[in-house]
């Protein structure tokens, strides 16, 4: 059975959101691996090209040189992530390319520091090997790594939106009779499908 996150709305209307898994989830960290290394390979090249110029001025400018490059490698690693998921609504490069997203718990949308706070737990699930948080998905009932256990978020499949983009409405076509006259729908009821319809946006995005 597929894994899902069912949330209950104000309107008592739940949506349900299926869960990554951890083969979707590696495929989009591989993925952004290959995209930070590629980064890094360009870093490397355009290092060496700023040390060996600075060296030629100084010893003590050649060394402020490493000490940049380093830095960038280490923003690079830690931030990537962090960074795409707060800018991108939840999701990274891999995570586009695969159809998955990061939300919060109660399926809003994550902020900057939900993003920040679950990345900076990506250093204790990576190891060994990203050993601890592959421990963690498989216990955890919504396949949950640490961090997102700090942040409150968890992994879901964008297949639902793609499903909903693919309904098309033509208005040449006879509609089917429903079988319930709206006309019983009293102001109460009409007042809560349309904030229900105005919500659905902020809940799935």
């Amino acid at each position: 059975m597929e894994d899902k996150l069912t949330i209950e709305t104000p309107e008592q209307i739940p949506l349900e959101f299926p869960l990554a898994g951890i083969g979707s989830r590696f495929l989009a960290a591989a993925l952004d691996t290959l995209i930070q290394f590629a980064v890094l390979i360009v870093m490397v090249v355009i290092g060496l090209l700023v040390f060996a110029g600075l060296s030629t001025i100084s010893e003590k400018a050649g060394l402020w040189g490493i000490a940049i490059y380093v830095l960038g490698a280490f923003t690079l690693q830690s931030g990537y992530f962090a960074f795409f998921e707060a800018v991108w609504n939840g999701q990274t490069p891999g995570k586009r390319y695969v159809h998955i997203r990061v939300i919060k718990d109660s399926g809003r949308p994550i902020t900057t520091y939900e993003a920040v706070l679950r990345n900076l737990m990506r250093i204790v699930d990576s190891v060994p090997g990203y050993g601890i948080g592959i421990l963690s998905m498989l216990i955890s009932s919504q396949n949950k790594r640490l961090g997102d256990f700090v942040a409150g978020t968890v992994v879901v499949h964008e297949n639902p939106l793609a499903d909903q983009a693919k309904v098309s409405w033509n208005p040449t076509q006879t509609a089917a009779p429903s079988g319930y006259d709206v006309g019983q729908l009293t102001p109460e009821e009409f007042q809560l499908i349309e904030t229900f319809l105005l919500r659905r946006g902020q809940l799935c995005d």
